[in-house]
């Protein structure tokens, strides 16, 4: 479906106010670029309106709060109030922002709320789909690095002797919580590529293991 009030001259108002609203390496302009481009497409296979999905996914991450930061929980919420005075400011249908707001409040692991409309189904989805497959392998590296974490345990890469601790070791991250994601998505389309994206990560993984020291 053809979006009737987000239009492209609004969008491009969007990113050029994200731009002053710039994350960490792992939630940047292209990371929310990949999200709007995922969620169009599944919004459009799953029958989503996207004059709700579209500017949600667009202002998913207006707020942004580091992982490690005691308020990371309330960074959905924020960026979905964000969202909503931002395009009541350009004149955006009042009736539709309740929906954006809850499609942004509700996309976030960290939020724990839960997603009442297909519209947050979708942004979920495509929000998460990020953290899978070749994109999702090099946020995790990437993030790690940020962060200081070593890329595996030397001793026990596979924590076949110990508890998993992913906040040392990014290699971990793939079992704490990658590994979970497919089957955590809403949407018939979001699962069928998280699962496309989770088998790519698993040749990942082991080609990584086939080039440790014995």
């Amino acid at each position: 479906m053809t979006p009737r009030h987000f239009t492209e001259s609004l969008k491009q108002l969007g990113l050029d106010w994200l731009t002053t609203h710039q994350s960490d390496a792992a939630h940047d302009l292209d990371h929310i670029l990949r999200v709007y481009t995922t969620a169009g497409r599944l919004g459009q296979q799953e029958g989503a309106n996207p004059d709700i999905l579209l500017p949600a996914a667009l202002l998913h991450d207006c707020v942004s709060i580091d992982k490690r930061d005691p308020r990371r929980s309330q960074a959905s919420t924020l960026s979905a109030d964000a969202a909503v005075a931002w395009l009541a400011q350009h004149d955006y249908p009042t009736e539709l922002l309740d929906a954006i707001h809850h499609a942004i409040a509700s996309h976030s692991w960290s939020a724990g709320l839960e997603t009442n409309t297909l519209e947050a189904q979708v942004l979920q989805d495509a929000d998460r789909l990020d953290a899978l497959g070749a994109i999702g392998t090099a946020r995790c590296l990437m993030l790690g690095g940020q962060w200081q974490s070593t890329l595996y345990h030397g001793g026990d890469p596979f924590a076949e002797s110990r508890e998993y601790d992913d906040k040392t070791y990014c290699l971990d991250h793939f079992y704490v919580k990658l590994q979970h994601l497919a089957g955590q998505l809403k949407t018939d389309a979001g699962r069928q590529e998280g699962e496309r994206r989770w088998r790519w990560m698993e040749g990942f993984i082991q080609q990584l293991q086939s080039e440790l020291p014995e």
